[in-house]
């Protein structure tokens, strides 16, 4: 069985890990209290490996989440340790806490305060490695716009990639309000009151676009809209929007977690699919249907509906407009007993073809499916679905999140709190550069046209910006050859690691 190991980081981080683990338990039939297997099929068991540890004492099988929780203050992971639903769920040392706090501030995460407990969590997230036959990958959970998901986060990403660099890292990270300039009915452009957010995710951005080889993409501001527009909540609280993040992970894992899928089997096969260079590999999903409690009576669901809802931009985690970027690589997940697949392949078709300019036209083959026909949790709908998409529109809010930076940063303001915790002043100028050269090649990518010399220029241009500014390239470079030929042989050789084990 290839697993993956779980690693949440921050607040915002173990929120959204807390609800993930409890939807997966009930797709798999798992009692969170106890662990134990109370499910009606075996379908749902089958690769339960993927995700949850099996232990045998006695004649009782108990699954427990591979999943390390890590925090610089205690709260959250003392409430998730004290619950009555999940507390149990969870292996005691799977809780790695600090005790003071980054106070919204990236290099409290990344210096002082984070390098207390590093040590700590490395360990575990090695026993938790050690402990898997054939270990595929991490996943990680965090938001960029606090102290401790991005300080903390990015130095966690950076040791994993030099110990870990043949395993897939691939990122559910959530932008904070100042990357959307849209507004929320209320009138509220922000949900947030952290004013040094620009300076935390553009640091944390810097190592996403070095070390990670995908990052789910989801803004708060989307999320909120999402909750007001399509689920028609007057009010809505973190519990409505960690239910949305949720299901998306849910959904985009699995064909990952249940047999019977074509496509998408692992997470390398769908980086595969999805990241066509190692640099773009910002991606942005949607969920379908999304609606008003009580209006399922009142709604058709049927491929056809999910599929056109799934390319609505209403439906995506992230601020993005489709009309205004090229769709570079997809992947349409659907989930349902009654999904049809030759449907669902009609409908990509037709939709593709629709809307072929919306679409590069240098990458023929670049929406897929896969159907998973286990039904989601919590659904009332018997039929969803999930679109992944690399699209460059995710570059409008990567340049509204530049510019809130370059506004401060043009003052130098809060800069001191910074270099207090032993930070460089030169690492928010590399940072920046590094995110402006990354907006500059998703421009460039959309405006490219088939044909042999501007691929040719295309490649000259990148690698000219791979090797500035004295970034990280390395990881590029292998990341890149991961996705050719050697990701396969590797592929083969888990394959037959597994079948000995």
């Amino acid at each position: 069985m290839r697993e993956i190991v779980s690693i949440q980081v921050g607040q915002c981080g173990n929120q959204i890990g807390y609800k993930f683990w409890e939807t997966i338990a009930t797709e798999h039939g798992l009692n969170t209290s106890n662990g134990e297997f109370e499910g009606n099929s075996d379908l749902q068991i089958q690769r339960a490996n993927v995700y949850f540890n099996q232990i045998e004492n006695g004649q009782v099988e108990r699954y427990v989440p591979r999943a390390v929780l890590v925090d610089l203050e205690p709260g959250v992971l003392d409430s998730i340790a004290s619950s009555s639903q999940m507390g149990k769920f969870f292996n005691p040392d799977s809780y790695v806490s600090g005790q003071n706090g980054a106070g919204n501030n990236w290099a409290k995460g990344y210096y002082s305060e984070g390098s207390e407990i590093i040590d700590m969590v490395l360990d575990q997230v090695r026993k938790e490695a050690e402990n898997c036959d054939v270990l595929q990958g991490f996943q990680f959970t965090h938001s960029l716009g606090g102290g401790t998901g991005s300080g903390l986060g990015t130095n966690i990403l950076n040791i994993l990639e030099q110990e870990y660099s043949s395993k897939i890292l691939f990122n559910y990270s959530v932008y904070p309000a100042s990357a959307s300039d849209r507004q929320t009915q209320s009138g509220v452009s922000s949900v947030s009151d952290v004013v040094v957010e620009p300076y935390n995710t553009v640091l944390s951005l810097n190592a996403l676009i070095n070390t990670s080889h995908m990052t789910t993409v989801i803004e708060n501001n989307s999320l909120y809209r999402i909750c007001q527009n399509l689920l028609k909540l007057k009010t809505s609280s973190f519990a409505d929007v960690n239910y949305i993040i949720s299901q998306t992970m849910s959904s985009a894992t699995a064909t990952m977690r249940f047999p019977g899928a074509s496509n998408n089997t692992d997470i390398r096969k769908i980086c595969m699919n999805l990241i066509p260079f190692p640099r773009l590999h910002f991606i942005s999903q949607s969920l379908a249907p999304l609606y008003a409690r009580g209006n399922s009576k009142y709604e058709v669901i049927n491929e056809s509906e999910i599929i056109g809802r799934l390319f609505d931009s209403q439906s995506f985690m992230s601020d993005i407009e489709l009309r205004h970027g090229k769709i570079l690589t997809g992947s349409v997940l659907m989930r349902g007993s009654e999904v049809s697949e030759c449907e669902v392949d009609c409908q990509i078709k037709r939709l593709s073809d629709k809307h072929s300019s919306t679409f590069v036209e240098w990458i023929p083959n670049r929406l897929m499916s896969s159907v998973c026909k286990v039904n989601p949790a919590y659904q009332t709908s018997q039929m969803s679905g999930s679109s992944l998409l690399n699209t460059t529109s995710i570059q409008n809010s990567m340049s509204r999140i530049l510019h809130n930076f370059e506004k401060m940063y043009a003052r130098k303001a809060y800069v001191h709190w910074y270099e207090n915790e032993g930070m460089d002043i030169n690492e928010f100028d590399e940072a920046a550069a590094n995110l402006r050269d990354l907006i500059s090649e998703y421009e460039q990518y959309q405006e490219m046209k088939s044909g042999g010399d501007e691929d040719d220029e295309a490649e000259i241009i990148y690698e000219k910006k791979s090797h500035s500014h004295g970034f990280n390239t390395t990881r590029a470079s292998s990341k890149a050859s991961n996705y050719g030929e050697q990701a396969f042989h590797q592929e083969d050789e888990e394959m037959q690691e597994e079948e000995m084990v």
